[in-house]
C-alpha cells in the first residue's frame, strides 16, 4: 500500500474529459472513479491511458503523480482504442517524451497569472517563441527514439537507456539501465525515471527569466538561453527514480547568458535590414 495518496487523471474508454482522482491505492483510485462516472465497480479495472498495461498495486507504487488512467467497464479493452497513434515502439516512446516535455511547457506558461500585467505580456511572448521552436522539434521525442539518428538521442540503437546520474554527479553510482522497448513492464518502470533539471525549473530558470523580463531596461532577454535550460539535454539528466534528487540544487542560471550581447543585437537588427 501507499503510504501517501497520489493523484491521478482519469478518464473512460469513450471520453475526451479528464478528471482529477486521488487514492493511497489502487483499489481506492478505482472506487473514486466509478463514483464519479456513476459506474458499479464490480468487472471495471484501470488501466495506462498511454499503453493499456493494466494497474495492480504493485504497478501503483511506481506511478508519478499525474499519470493519466482509463477506467474500463465489462468486456471493454483498451486494444484498438489509441493504437492507431503509434505505428510502433518509437512512436510511442516519442510520444512519451514529447509529453514530457509537453507537461514542462504548461508548467513555465503557467507562471505568467503570477506576473503584472506589462512584463506578463512580455514574458508570453517569449513563450510562444519557445513554443514555435518545440513545435518544429517535435518537442525533442527524438530523445526517446532508437530509430533517430540524431546526436541528442538518449538511448542506444538497440533501446537501452542509462541512468546519467544525480544532478550533482557525472554518472551513475548504481549503473541503472532499462530497455522500454522490450516489454510492458519496462515502459511502465520507465516512466518512473525523470529528466531532471540540473539547474532547476521551478526554483530558479522560470523565476530568473521573469525577473531578467523585469529588469531589462532595452535589453533584449537571450529566450534561447532559458530555452535551452528548459526543454533540451544540454540541461536535463535522465535519472532513475532512486538518483533523483529532490532537494534544492543551489545551482544558478549563468548571468553572462541572460540577456543577448550588443555583438548578438547588431549582427539580428543587421540581418533584418539585409530583408
Amino acid at each position: 500500500m501507499s503510504k501517501r495518496p497520489r493523484t491521478f487523471k482519469l478518464r473512460t474508454l469513450h471520453s475526451q474529459d479528464k478528471y482529477g482522482v486521488a487514492g493511497k491505492n489502487c483499489r481506492e483510485v478505482l472506487q473514486k472513479g466509478c463514483q464519479k462516472f456513476q459506474l458499479s465497480i464490480s468487472g471495471c479495472r484501470l488501466c495506462l491511458y498511454e499503453d493499456g498495461t493494466e494497474l495492480t498495486e504493485d504497478y501503483f507504487q511506481h506511478l508519478p503523480d499525474n499519470t493519466e488512467l482509463m477506467l474500463l467497464t465489462p468486456g471493454q479493452t483498451w486494444q484498438g482504442c489509441l493504437e492507431s497513434r503509434f505505428r510502433n515502439k518509437s512512436s510511442y516512446l516519442r510520444y512519451s517524451c514529447e509529453s514530457r516535455i509537453r507537461s514542462y511547457l504548461k508548467e513555465v506558461s503557467a507562471y505568467a497569472s503570477t506576473l503584472d500585467p506589462k512584463p506578463r505580456a512580455e514574458y508570453l511572448k517569449i513563450i510562444d517563441r519557445m513554443c514555435e521552436k518545440l513545435k518544429s522539434v517535435r518537442y525533442n521525442g527524438s530523445y526517446f527514439d532508437r530509430k533517430d539518428k540524431g546526436k541528442e538521442r538518449l538511448c542506444t540503437s538497440e533501446g537501452w537507456f542509462s541512468c546519467q546520474g544525480p544532478f550533482d554527479l557525472d554518472a551513475c553510482l548504481s549503473t541503472h539501465s532499462i530497455n522500454p522497448y522490450s516489454n510492458r513492464e519496462s515502459r511502465i518502470l520507465f516512466s518512473t525515471w525523470n529528466l531532471d533539471h540540473k539547474i532547476e525549473k521551478k526554483r530558479t530558470i522560470v523565476p530568473t527569466l521573469a525577473e531578467a523580463i523585469a529588469e531589462q531596461n532595452g535589453r533584449e532577454v537571450d529566450w534561447e538561453y532559458f530555452y535551452s535550460l528548459l526543454f533540451t539535454s544540454s540541461n536535463l539528466k535522465l535519472v532513475h527514480i532512486a538518483c533523483h534528487k529532490k532537494s534544492c540544487h543551489n545551482l544558478s542560471c549563468d548571468e553572462t547568458r541572460i540577456y543577448k550581447s550588443k555583438k548578438q543585437v547588431v549582427r539580428k537588427r543587421a540581418a533584418r535590414r539585409r530583408r
